[in-house]
């Protein structure tokens, strides 16, 4: 695990095809200029799941007033994003034997229901306590197809030497979507009274409802208007493939699940990209409850959570592009990155537990802390996804090249 370069091993499938497989005629190829709509249509809806599931949690404080919820509520709220992917191979077997079609409009059918819900204006409560918690669950099961399709769908609709581009871009609008969240919610809906800036109007609880439903009214007309778009054209795949990749007969789905978890190299590179994205992803989506004992307003924690997710990505690509052309240099700058994620995350606890640790707790600290964190983060696990050896694992397990 050093930073020395690759060596022949490592450069190797996972699964390697069958010599069945690995004989098979070339075959006609052709790209199609529909496969940037197709694109267009999956980030979108990635980014309106990516707002969706982080919409609570930049406004706690305005939940908080409006409708009662407690800390552990804006918990729960953001924990059912990662509950929905507890159903993952269902989602990726649905994936792999109806097509990219079938398991896209699934999900949309579950944002625009989930959405639906949580947006009935009802009068009790609890009852719309819990019809909410419904919606956003029913927005967490939209959460695997739409997070693990963007390789799939790259390698079945674009040119092998446009496929980085077009992971990048199917990828990146689902961190972009919880980006967003950060600036609208904020900046739409107020933050109550105590936790305002000194200067700010008072408000009442009923304007913060008032403009609570109307992000999601928007947010509901924009999935329906992006369902009704995939219902009418969405194929699951072109008439000619673009590659001999894209065409070549497909692994058998149980026997190469059971031995990729029994593959240690492969178990080694999912830790490395589940850990930093699971990490990334809890603490993001409280960040503004972690912010508030530390006297940072609820517009300046979004635009903090806003920032480090962007830079995340832009230094992530980045440094991508860097480790592609550099080679042998991946294993030194994911290192690095971890060394810089750990070190401002330290820094950052340390100095939100200033009662303890006297050390000083500002905005402007907290602003550079989690942004340096929350780069670090972002742009290890971009690094890993956009990365060639990423692509190859992708495509040696569910297609032989």
């Amino acid at each position: 695990m050093g930073a020395g370069p690759s060596t022949e091993a490592e450069r190797e499938p996972l699964l390697a095809p069958s010599q069945a497989e690995a004989t098979s005629p070339p075959v006609n190829s052709r790209v199609y200029a529909r496969r940037w709509l197709v694109l267009t249509l999956f980030s979108l809806l990635g980014l309106i799941q990516g707002m969706v599931w982080n919409f609570w949690g930049p406004i706690q404080n305005s939940a908080a007033q409006a409708y009662g919820f407690t800390k552990s509520d804006i918990a729960v709220l953001v924990l059912w994003g990662p509950v929905g992917f507890i159903p993952w191979l269902l989602f990726m077997w649905l994936m792999d034997k109806k097509g990219l079609r079938a398991s896209l409009l699934l999900s949309a059918f579950f944002m625009l229901l989930g959405s639906a819900l949580r947006s009935i204006p009802l009068s009790q409560q609890p009852l719309r306590r819990w019809v909410i918690h419904g919606g956003q669950l029913l927005n967490g099961l939209a959460g695997p197809t739409i997070m693990s399709a963007g390789p799939y769908l790259s390698t079945t609709w674009f040119a092998p030497d446009q496929r980085a581009t077009a992971t990048a871009v199917a990828s990146l609008f689902s961190y972009l979507g919880g980006a967003a969240s950060f600036v609208v919610g904020p900046l739409v809906v107020p933050a109550p009274n105590e936790t305002a800036t000194i200067t700010a109007a008072p408000v009442s609880d009923s304007f913060i409802r008032d403009r609570i439903q109307l992000v999601m009214y928007a947010e509901l007309a924009a999935i329906a208007v992006l369902f009704a778009a995939i219902l009418l054209y969405f194929p699951s795949r072109p008439p000619i493939p673009p590659s001999v990749a894209a065409a070549s007969q497909r692994l058998s789905y149980r026997s190469s699940i059971c031995r990729l978890l029994s593959n240690l190299r492969f178990l080694m590179i999912a830790l490395a990209y589940a850990v930093p994205t699971g990490v990334i992803a809890g603490w993001t989506g409280v960040l503004d409850m972690v912010l508030t004992p530390a006297k940072v307003s609820q517009v300046d924690a979004g635009w903090i959570g806003f920032w480090s997710t962007v830079g995340g990505c832009v230094f992530g690509v980045a440094m991508a592009r860097f480790a592609d052309s550099i080679r042998g240099m991946l294993k030194l700058i994911l290192v690095l990155m971890l060394a810089g994620a750990s070190l401002a995350s330290t820094w950052f606890t340390l100095t939100c537990l200033s009662r303890v640790t006297h050390l000083p707790s500002t905005a402007d600290l907290s602003w550079i802390n989690w942004c340096l964190t929350g780069s670090c983060l972002f742009s290890l696990v971009l690094i890993l996804l956009f990365r060639e050896s990423y692509d190859r694992l992708y495509l040696d397990v569910f297609v032989s090249v």
